[in-house]
């Protein structure tokens, strides 16, 4: 297990719903998806995930799931990402983490 963190620094962590709009290759990475997600705002974010060896984009595309929302921003291969999706690793795959029911894009997560 981790150490542990104080409320207040959880608090920190901008976890929001977001909704992927589409999912696309980057050219030369082949564990990784150029998703656009939209989390609330005025315009979609690109967040970068290391999911492609076991999702395919139809198993993304439409699906809501949990962003962290102000996580410093990566770049990677010339693309910018500006968020991380969450899943828990079992047997040492993804499983998305996803809401029971439809929320809309942007929803705090508590």
């Amino acid at each position: 297990m981790s150490d542990k963190v104080s409320f207040a620094e959880f608090k920190k962590l901008d976890l929001r719903i977001g909704k992927v709009l589409t999912v696309e290759d980057i050219e030369g990475l082949d564990k990784i998806y150029k998703l656009t997600v939209d989390v609330g705002e005025e315009k979609p974010r690109t967040i970068l995930a290391g999911i492609k060896e076991f999702l395919k984009p139809q198993d993304l595309e439409g699906k809501n799931i949990v962003v962290v929302a102000n996580l410093e921003p990566k770049e990677v291969r010339g693309v910018l990402s500006d968020g991380m999706l969450l899943a828990a690793e079992v047997d040492g795959k993804p499983t998305l983490i996803i809401p029971e029911s439809e929320v809309e894009p942007g929803t705090p997560v508590h």
